[in-house]
């Protein structure tokens, strides 16, 4: 053993001599350390043990090293603290034996400051033992217990003390001499027997809680090694690669400590230390450190270590002139991190403080540093990267923000923009940095007429449409158009298309048209934005559709107007656009054979189809210059008529038709005839009434060859009437045509029998055309071909023909349904008309003697003059189209006489298999009449209901079946009544009808 080295019996004597001679003073040593213990220094063992290594290896002006090891023994485990630098001495047992009186005095700087941080040990251990080359000292609350008891024996006031605290003294003031040496390589040890298993808890937990904030707090230290059983040591070392730290020192006025305790007032130097992590993933902890951890909350994203005057726990910050001092250095400092930061090329609004503070300091701090950074170049501009104070910045509001093409684009022309991260906003906003909106930024932007420079701008703009906030803001955006004006706002402006050069829209800048450049829409992106904010793509023909065109070629003056929108339509040409053109084009002025101007709708090709339809004098050819620059393709497409010209116009009032269809050849008989209505849109073939007579034949073929003039030939114009309804009516061409040329009612080629038997055959003029052309033409095939006019003719020509019964059953039989179908409209009634007979024969017969026979009974009274049969409901209809009488209007159909007492019979059963509406009875004559007129069978009513009178079984079978609406069965009732038991047999074959 070394001796008492240290003379810790003399500390020994004096302390007890103090509690005996003044137990209060016992009691208030013990009460100090139990607050320590207990309380301030209740888990700052390891941060206590790390601050005194970092003291001695500053008295010794050496990198200090420090061994944190918890080592297992025979008796339990025990911590071992070593450490590098000042070995211990007896002013250090001194410090340790003493509560608030520090050895760390002098130039020396230190961390410890109180002399009561060694109290830390007392959390996990009883007997804490210091040893340093060969020598030590140790404590023990059961040493100290024993010399209490001796001391108080004679002390009755300390005893009583003693009694009261029921063993619990203060181990920390009564040190003993020990020996031992620090682990090789260390000065000094510091050995604490752990007390339980809930220490060795608090120590395993505390150790694992060592990292770069302590060395951070205690640069003294340049390593700490912790050792733990089965766990791999860790080594801390220099954080440096891992911290970006910035320090700062200097020192207080010593007025500003006039409030702080004797000892503090001597120390008048100041440290601050700012550390920030590289990896924005590392925790930083969410506490001052001061310089070792306090309670004091910081929700900042730096450490923040600074010698802030404390409280006697070394919690909290003491509050005076001194901390507030601080504060305002530590904000400074932290502005010169961020500055530098911002100069290192790091984005530094990560590491604005923003949200609530976590507490005083915090609040305190929090206020300097956001009025300071204002002012501090610590934000880079999206233009050139250069640095700009935030009170000198813009920024976009979302969502371009943070939109890198938008801002690289944008930042061109607006000073001092920079970037604004969603999730940036409070940062900026405490920064004081000014948000624009997009729709203000929008309209500051200049009218530059570069259109490059535009194209540019729209195509990094352009993904930002698809936010409506934003489309509205862009729609404001200044567009350069073609003409070389520059304009604000996209919608209702023109998108030029491929074929729309720019010659051709320079030579309608007088029409005032609003086409973007075409170098502006030659990105996709940028035509796509121009799009979507409201300018509507556009192509040759859609050019030529804008009024504007049509208004600055009939201005034109210098055939500039005329020669670029003759450029559009050769565009659309090439583009394969085949129509519809607009009207307007026909009044185009061009150059004819004569050497004159003209319409183009007034002008042929030379040599043409047309030239060779149309009378000499009627064909005015355009130039042979103009056909051989443009072509015939684009000439055509202007109205210069190469073969017979087309006219296509849209919404037509029947009415009230526009001036391009009034003028046409019997157009308003036309709307007559086949009106009132609207059509969507007319296709009607020009100038046929200008077709040389012997040109014809040649003229329907062309209109049958050409797929357009062959589309208004033959197909029905869809007409919707003023109620809603629809119907299809003749086209114009095709009326015209049929009235110019008489082939209407002609028989067609491949007429049926029925037709061929009644109407003339067709005339030479219609050989060779299709079926559909000569449908077109009014050649009739079959019954269903005839409009009101073909009936017309078709009943005059069975009269004047002798046609057979047969024939004229079929042609009464289609005209009848059709009556019925309302397919027919205004017909006018025929003089004469060729009648069916009951012999088989036909007659023909002036129409006012004919009436229509209302059914199959009304065909037996020859008395009432020729009648015309007519399918099962169907005779009213006939009978108005024809303007007939119907057989009931001529005569009452009354039955002479009552039915014979012995006249009635039951209907046989077997007749209810074919008749199921058949009356259950009838009436049998010998003789009967109807109106005075013999007859053999008479129906009243209908249905069950109805009364049947027969003379024979035929006439009984006829009677059952019109009164059952089954005419069609007569034959079939008339064999059951003839031979009942086949009933079945005949039912069943009628199944098959």
């Amino acid at each position: 053993m070394a001796g008492d080295s240290f003379g810790t019996a003399v500390l020994r004597e004096r302390v007890l001599a103090g509690w005996r001679a003044a137990p209060d003073r016992f009691r208030e040593d013990a009460n100090a350390e139990e607050e320590l213990a207990l309380g301030g220094y209740r888990d700052r063992l390891v941060v206590e043990l790390a601050q005194n290594a970092a003291d001695a290896a500053a008295r010794a002006a050496a990198p200090g090293r420090l061994l944190l090891r918890l080592a297992e023994g025979p008796d339990g485990a025990t911590l071992v603290a070593a450490n590098t630098g000042a070995p211990l001495d007896a002013a250090g047992v001194r410090a340790l034996a003493s509560l608030r009186a520090s050895a760390k005095r002098g130039d020396v700087p230190a961390v410890g400051r109180f002399g009561v941080g060694f109290a830390a040990v007392l959390a996990v251990t009883d007997e804490p033992v210091v040893v340093s080359h060969g020598r030590g000292v140790r404590f023990s609350r059961g040493d100290t217990l024993a010399l209490l008891r001796e001391a108080a024996a004679d002390v009755p006031g300390l005893a009583a003390e003693m009694e009261r605290r029921d063993g619990h003294v203060p181990a920390l003031r009564l040190p003993f001499e020990a020996d031992g040496a620090a682990p090789t390589g260390y000065d000094t040890a510091v050995l604490l027997p752990l007390r339980d298993g809930a220490a060795r808890d608090l120590v395993e937990r505390l150790l694992g809680e060592v990292d770069d904030p302590l060395l951070l707090a205690l640069p003294a230290l340049s390593e700490v090694v912790i050792e733990v059983p089965g766990r791999p040591a860790r080594t801390i070392t220099d954080p440096s690669a891992r911290w970006i730290t910035l320090r700062r020192n200097g020192s207080h006025d010593p007025e500003l400590l006039a409030d702080r305790p004797t000892e503090e007032r001597s120390r008048t130097g100041w440290s601050i230390t700012w550390a920030l992590p590289r990896d924005p993933a590392t925790t930083v902890p969410a506490v001052l450190h001061a310089p070792t951890p306090t309670d004091e909350p910081m929700a900042w994203p730096a450490l923040l270590v600074a010698t802030f005057p404390l409280e006697h726990t070394r919690r909290h910050v003491a509050d005076g002139p001194a901390s507030e001092a601080l504060v305002a250095a530590c904000a400074a400092a932290y502005t010169d991190l961020l500055r530098e930061q911002a100069a290192a090329g790091a984005d530094v609004l990560r590491l604005v403080p923003t949200g609530l503070p976590a507490g005083r300091l915090d609040a305190a701090l929090r206020e300097q540093v956001l009025a300071l950074l204002p002012t501090a170049a610590v934000l880079r501009t999206v233009e050139d990267g250069a640095l700009v104070r935030p009170r000198d910045a813009v920024a976009l509001e979302a969502p371009a923000g943070d939109d890198e093409q938008v801002l690289r684009v944008l930042g061109q022309v607006l000073a001092g923009l920079v970037r604004a991260p969603r999730a940036a906003g409070p940062a900026l906003a405490a920064l004081g940095v000014p948000r624009i909106a997009l729709a203000d930024l929008v309209d500051q932007l200049p009218a530059d007429p570069d259109p490059a420079a535009w194209r540019r701008r729209y195509a990094a703009l352009a993904h930002l449409a698809a936010d409506p906030a934003a489309r509205e803001a862009l729609a404001a955006l200044p567009v350069p158009l073609a003409d070389g004006r520059v304009v604000r706002g996209v919608r209702g402006l023109l998108l030029p298309g491929p074929g729309v050069a720019g010659e051709a829209l320079a030579g309608l800048s007088a029409a005032g048209l609003r086409v973007v450049h075409p170098d502006v829409v030659a990105d996709e992106q940028a035509a796509g934005l121009l799009e979507r904010l409201g300018a509507r793509a556009v192509g040759p023909v859609a050019v030529l559709e804008d009024p504007a065109v049509a208004r600055a070629v009939a201005d034109d003056e210098d055939g500039a107007a005329t020669e670029a929108a003759l450029s559009l339509v050769a565009a659309a040409v090439r583009d394969g656009a085949g129509g519809p053109w607009p009207d307007w084009l026909a009044d185009l002025p061009l150059p004819a054979a004569d050497g004159e101007p003209a319409p183009a709708g007034a002008l042929v090709l030379p040599g043409s189809t047309v030239a060779g339809l149309l009378h000499p004098d009627d064909v005015l050819e355009v130039s042979a210059e103009t056909l051989h620059r443009w072509g015939a393709e684009v000439l055509e497409a202007v109205g210069v008529a190469g073969s017979l010209p087309l006219l296509r116009v849209g919404q037509v009032d029947l009415e009230d038709l526009p001036d391009a269809l009034a003028d046409l050849d019997g157009a308003d008989r036309w709307a007559q005839d086949v009106g009132p209505g609207s059509a969507e849109e007319v296709l009607a073939v020009r100038d046929l009434d200008l077709v040389r007579e012997d040109a014809w034949a040649d003229a329907l073929r062309h209109l049958a060859a050409s797929p357009d003039l062959r589309a208004a030939l033959v197909e029905p114009l869809l007409v919707r009437r003023p109620d809603g309804s629809t119907a299809r009516v003749p086209a114009y061409t095709a009326w015209w045509l049929r009235r110019r040329l008489g082939l209407a009612g002609h028989t067609d080629p491949d007429a049926d029998s029925a037709v061929a038997a009644a109407l003339p055959p067709a005339p030479e003029l219609a050989q060779g055309l299709d079926p559909g052309a000569r449908r077109a033409l009014g050649l009739v095939r079959d019954l269903g071909d005839l409009d009101a006019d073909g009936w017309a003719r078709m009943l005059a020509a069975l009269a004047e023909r002798d046609a057979s019964a047969g024939t004229v059953l079929d042609v009464l039989t289609v005209l009848a349904r059709a009556a019925a179908d309302g397919a027919i409209g205004d017909l006018e009634p025929p003089a004469r008309l060729r009648v069916p007979q009951a012999d088989g024969t036909a007659v023909t017969a002036d129409a006012g003697d004919v009436a229509v026979a209302d059914a199959p009974m009304w065909w037996q009274r020859t008395d009432l003059g020729p009648l015309l049969p007519a399918p099962a409901g169907t005779a009213t209809a006939l009978a108005d189209l024809l303007d007939l009488d119907l057989a009931s209007e001529r005569a009452g159909g009354r039955v002479d006489g009552e039915c014979p007492d012995d006249g009635a019979g039951d209907v046989p059963a077997g007749v209810r298999l074919l008749l199921a509406q058949a009356p259950p009875s009838w009436c049998e004559h010998d003789d009967l009449s109807v109106d005075g007129e013999p007859v053999e069978w008479w129906v009243d009513g209908t249905g069950p209901d109805a009364v049947v009178h027969a003379t024979t079984l035929a006439g009984l079978a006829r009677g059952l079946a019109q009164a059952a609406g089954r005419w069609g069965r007569r034959q079939a009732v008339e064999e059951v009544l003839t031979a009942p038991d086949r009933a079945a047999a005949v039912a069943a074959e009628e199944a098959f009808g």
